[in-house]
């Protein structure tokens, strides 16, 4: 087997299962240590002992490496072996539906990897399009991006797309996007010119998440009405366990603020990681209920992440939510034409 791929599967596994970081890195960073070595060169520094004398080479990752040589290296056969079951067991009618992922983050923000790996692990999960999806400049602890480093990840993107073009079938579409902050007065934390470049924008509160109804009802509301906005992102901000420890829903006139979704065609994400579950299933029925459309999004910030959408699939079937009424289960075209729509 080869062991850059079975490195990157490891990493893979571990973050679906939401390992701590710095076990999936020491897997990531193996993968890049051996990835200019051919097998024969490999294969020597495994027999002679150089391997470990590597800079990132650890114990279990020279275990995997000279395993793979020979066949699939046990820890890998174990991780398989646990993750054959989806992780969501309802919903699979609803996420054999979705064809894309709208809310993605890349190692231009806070994600832990690159575009491009983000874009073949989608591919091997069978998405058709996936949305580059980083954070905004006022996110700075999320690395967010200035309107110069978004300028250079919209060339970046084409690249991409060129490259994914010329594969079999086409490949993953990659939309440009960005998370963008709606900021405390309501307005997007980005310039207008570049946001109307953009396939696809998740607008979304990150700061002040404990203001008063009013306040955070008013701020909503006005990000809802830039004719910028498609996804109202995450929208109570609520934590429910992981590393940053939990965080109550923010507080908000929910009934306006779904009514404004839906008046201004702008879809409520419902956001698939499992500390998150946002939003609640009782607001999920208010904006039912208001007629808003809906995305269900990984909020991927590492490749195994991107799996997380069978979880979103299955509260969006618990709760009635319509196939088509689901804007990532449309074909590409058709949801490029619905997020231009208002601009």
């Amino acid at each position: 087997m080869d062991a850059v791929d079975a490195l990157n599967e490891i990493a893979f596994w571990l973050e679906r299962e939401l390992a701590p970081s710095f076990k999936v890195q020491a897997f990531r960073r193996a993968a890049v240590a051996i990835g200019d070595l051919d097998r024969q060169e490999l294969a020597d520094r495994v027999h002679d002992g150089r391997l470990q004398a590597m800079k990132g080479i650890g114990s279990r990752t020279a275990e995997v490496i000279g395993q793979s040589l020979y066949g699939m290296p046990d820890y890998l056969e174990n991780l398989r072996r646990q993750g054959s079951e989806p992780l969501a067991t309802g919903g699979q009618e609803v996420l054999t539906a979705v064809r894309g992922d709208l809310h993605a983050h890349s190692d231009w923000s806070d994600g832990t990897t690159s575009i491009d790996v983000m874009v073949a692990t989608a591919a091997l999960l069978g998405r058709e399009y996936l949305a580059v999806t980083d954070h905004s400049p006022n996110l700075t602890v999320a690395h967010g991006l200035t309107a110069d480093r978004l300028q250079q990840q919209l060339e970046v993107v084409a690249g991409l797309n060129d490259a994914q073009r010329a594969k079999p079938h086409g490949g993953v579409r990659v939309l440009a996007g960005i998370e963008v902050d709606i900021l405390e007065n309501g307005q997007l934390d980005q310039t207008p010119e570049l946001l109307g470049r953009l396939d696809l924008v998740v607008a979304s509160v990150h700061s002040k998440l404990r203001a008063d109804s009013i306040s955070m009802t008013r701020r909503m509301l006005a990000g809802i009405r830039d004719p910028h906005s498609n996804v109202l992102g995450h929208c109570t901000g609520r934590l429910l366990s992981g590393t940053r420890g939990t965080r109550p829903p923010s507080t908000f006139d929910a009934g306006r603020v779904f009514a404004a979704c839906a008046e201004n065609n702008v879809a409520v994400e419902i956001n698939s990681r499992p500390e998150r579950q946002d939003p609640p299933d009782d607001l999920i029925k208010v904006a039912l209920d208001a007629g808003c459309l809906f995305s269900i999004d990984s909020d991927a910030h590492a490749p195994g992440q991107l799996d997380f959408l069978s979880y979103g699939a299955e509260r969006a079937s618990a709760n009635g939510v319509p196939v088509d009424r689901i804007v990532n289960s449309w074909p590409v075209e058709q949801l490029l034409e619905w997020a231009s729509s208002r601009r």
